[in-house]
This record gives C-alpha cells, structure tokens and sequence, in this order.
C-alpha cells in the first residue's frame, strides 16, 4: 500500500485502487500475473510517476486505472464511482467523462487540423460545432499552439503533435490525465517542453496526473515516484 498525504481530503481523489490483480493466460495455457496486490490513491492536482522495467506492468496499471481493462481481483473507484458493478456502456461513458489519456504516439487523424483533431471528442460527446470550436481553441491556446490551429498533423512538429494530443485529451474536462510515455518519441527539447506543461496542467487544472515513463527527468518533476516490480509498487 503507498501512503497518501494526509492534508488532502478525501473530496479530492480522482482514483483509488485496491489489491489490483491483472493476470494473462499465457501461450501455453500457464496464468501470467502481471500485478499483484497494487494499491494506489491519486489526489486533484498531484502528479505521480510510475518507473519500472519494459514489461514489468506500467502500461497494463494505467490501462486498469483509465478503466479501459478491469482488474482479475481488486477494486477501482474512479472520480467517486466504483467501476466493478458497472457495465460495458456505463463504464465507457464514465471513462469518457472523467479520464483523458495520452500515448507515446499522438494518434491524431492525419486528415483534419489541429483544432478539429481537439473537438473531436467533444463532438463525439454531442457538444455542438461552435462551442467545441472554442473549447478546443481556448485548449490549443493552453498548450502554446494559438498559431497552428489550421495545421494538419503532417505540418507539425512532433513536438506540436504531442502537446496538440494533449489537449485534445482535456477537451472534456477529466479529472484524471494518464500519459503512457508521453515523451518517448521526442527530442530534449520538446520533451522538457511537454514535462514542464504536464506539471503546470496538474497544478492549473487541479488534474490527477499519473505518467508513466522512462524519463528520469519528468519522473523527477512529480509529487511522488513510484516503483513497479516484480508486480508490486514500492
């Protein structure tokens, strides 16, 4: 179990995990335990980093926390619901309320710019054209890209690519941000770039920001550093 601070109260947690089991079947039918017992709670406006070996089960931890895989044993609340008794549609609708994630690769669609890749969601979620627009120009604007709202992907840095995912992922306002080696792809400098962004959205937004990563650098700029091995958190 990872102790939490004491001075936040319990309002303000985004996420809490208890006793998170995830096991695979194998290839030859053995039972492969990834997680074993994780325990973790995230507060509004704390950023926490989660370091560990390739393969050692960040990736399938922020998968269980995000709601987008459900643990073999433990329990999850995220933004206040318990997701175990929820089903497929109810939990997907919740996840696209309250969590916003960002992977290694920005996955924008090549054929729209930077603005209609950020409304996206927003018009997913019945938002209309003009306020989606704004949402979405007010979040590029956030990221440092009031310039290059009518680029394409293909116009962009990668740099720009990464942090115009970002926003994207704060278009429907979530209390949790999950970033899966946000800054795997990029160069020193657009890195630190986006590392001292995420810290500024954590402490702005009164986001909880849980980032996995091989970067020392960001994993230094969090509240907490966290290790994962052998299945469990220390």
């Amino acid at each position: 179990m990872i102790d939490e601070p004491s001075n936040t109260s319990e309002r303000r947690v985004v996420v809490e995990a208890h006793g998170l089991v995830k096991d695979f079947r194998g290839v030859d039918g053995a039972t492969i335990r990834v997680l074993d017992n994780v325990s973790l709670t995230v507060h509004r406006g704390e950023m926490v980093a989660i370091v560990g070996a390739s393969g050692s089960g960040k990736s399938t931890l922020l998968h269980l926390l995000g709601a987008l895989e459900r643990p073999s044993a433990g329990t999850i609340s995220l933004a206040g619901q318990p997701i175990a008794s929820l089903g497929d549609e109810a939990l997907a609708t919740l996840r696209n309320r309250s969590v916003g994630f960002v992977f290694q690769f920005h996955h924008l669609l090549r054929e729209f710019s930077a603005v209609e890749n950020v409304m996206m969601p927003l018009r997913i979620a019945g938002v209309d054209d003009a306020s989606a627009r704004r949402r979405a120009e007010i979040l590029l604007e956030r990221v440092g890209l009031s310039s290059r709202l009518h680029h394409r992907p293909a116009a962009l840095s990668g740099g720009e690519q990464q942090r115009t995912a970002v926003a994207r992922a704060l278009a429907t306002e979530p209390a949790l941000l999950l970033a899966d080696e946000p800054s795997g792809n990029l160069d020193l400098h657009n890195a630190e770039r986006l590392h001292d962004l995420f810290v500024e959205l954590a402490r702005d937004l009164a986001l909880g920001l849980v980032v996995v990563t091989h970067n020392q650098s960001l994993a230094s700029r969090a509240d907490r550093e966290l290790l994962l091995e052998g299945g469990r958190l220390t």
